[in-house]
Parts: C-alpha cells; structure tokens; sequence
C-alpha cells in the first residue's frame, strides 16, 4: 500500500481530498455547537442538535484520521521530523482531551461559563491544527 501511495498519481492527491473533508465535517459540525453553546441559536434544543452535530464530527474526524494514516505511511520519514506535524499531533492530543473533560463534567446539560471557556479553548486548539496542518509543507 504504501508503494501504491507513493507511486499513484491520484491516491495522495484523493487522500488529501478525503482529509479534508473529515476536516471540513469534524470542524463545521464542532462550530454549529459552539455556536449553541455560545448562545446562537437559542430556540434549537441543546440534546438533538448536539447529538446531530457530534455524530457528524466523529464520522469525519474518522474520516480526516483514515485519511491522514495514509497519508503518513507514505512518508512517514520526513512527518517525523517535521516540527509543524509534531505540533499537529500535540494539539490533536490536547483537543480530545480537552472533548474528554468537556463531556465527562456533561457541559452540555450545564451550558455554563465553564463549558464556553472549553467551547472557547476547542476553537483554538482545532485552529492550531489547521495551522500546523497547513505549515508542514513549508517546514
């Protein structure tokens, strides 16, 4: 497979087309209930909205972590020495613990100051990965 990644014109352009995707799912879905967290959107009932949105955000982070796998198998060498892909990872690591924490204190049924500084803290960390992603190229 990773052969087929390295050599194919079309199999790295695809994944990163699949990457982004999941990217685009994961983070459209993730604002939509910041959003409602936020207080946008007051009149759409917390539960069915999240519920909707967080399921969509799970599919495509699995869809951006499938995607990104291969891409990483097929180069592998030069990721792991790549400051921006390390960072990547690091900030990937600080948001699911930080999801973790938010849904372990059930921030969605408090909808509290707490809840929004993790909403807050979220939309920084998935802005970093977006940056790092967009940086490993250029370093």
């Amino acid at each position: 497979m990773v052969t087929a990644i390295q050599t194919s014109a079309w199999a790295y352009p695809m994944l990163e087309v699949m990457h982004l995707l999941g990217v685009g799912l994961l983070l459209g879905n993730l604002a939509l209930l910041e959003m409602r967290v936020f207080g946008w959107g007051a009149a759409l009932a917390v539960q069915p909205l999240a519920r909707l949105a967080l399921g969509l955000s799970v599919f495509g982070f699995g869809l951006a972590g499938a995607s990104g796998l291969l891409m990483f198998v097929g180069q592998a060498g030069e990721l792991l020495s790549n400051r921006a892909f390390t960072l990547k990872m690091l900030l990937l690591c600080l948001a699911g613990c930080n999801a973790g924490w938010f849904h372990a204190r059930e921030s969605l049924l408090l909808l509290d100051v707490t809840a929004r500084a993790q909403m807050l803290l979220s939309s920084l960390i998935w802005l970093g990965v977006l940056t790092c992603g967009r940086w490993i190229a250029y370093i």
